[in-house]
């Protein structure tokens, strides 16, 4: 088994007025499918009201993420699945849902972490 992470940027999901709901209902019944499944490792966005801030190692705080990295936002979702082919159908379902292309990566999941 490999954990597969699922995910999009904010702005690649481009939903015309009033179907955000729709969307919202069709990635959470994909969401419980997985679950029902067994495969659901565990999913959610960035919260982008919420600014991101840089800690050092020596404790600074600094407002902001790294400078030259682009912006991290968007949807994450993260299953466990025998192969990649089922990786991709997973993603596909998701892509369906949310209405938008998803990357699709392998994840170094650490269970014991």
């Amino acid at each position: 088994m490999a954990t597969y992470l699922i995910s999009f940027p904010s702005a690649a999901m481009v939903v015309p007025d009033g179907e955000l709901g729709a969307v919202g209902r069709a990635a959470h019944a994909v969401i419980e499918e997985a679950k029902a499944a067994g495969v659901y490792v565990f999913a959610g966005g960035i919260d982008e009201d919420v600014p991101p801030i840089l800690v050092a190692a020596n404790g600074t705080v600094a407002t902001g993420g790294y400078p030259w990295a682009p912006t991290l936002d968007g949807g994450f979702t993260v299953l466990e699945l025998p192969t990649r082919d089922e990786a991709i159908a997973w993603a596909a379902r998701l892509a369906k849902a949310c209405r938008c292309n998803q990357e699709l990566r392998v994840f170094g999941f650490a269970p014991q972490s």
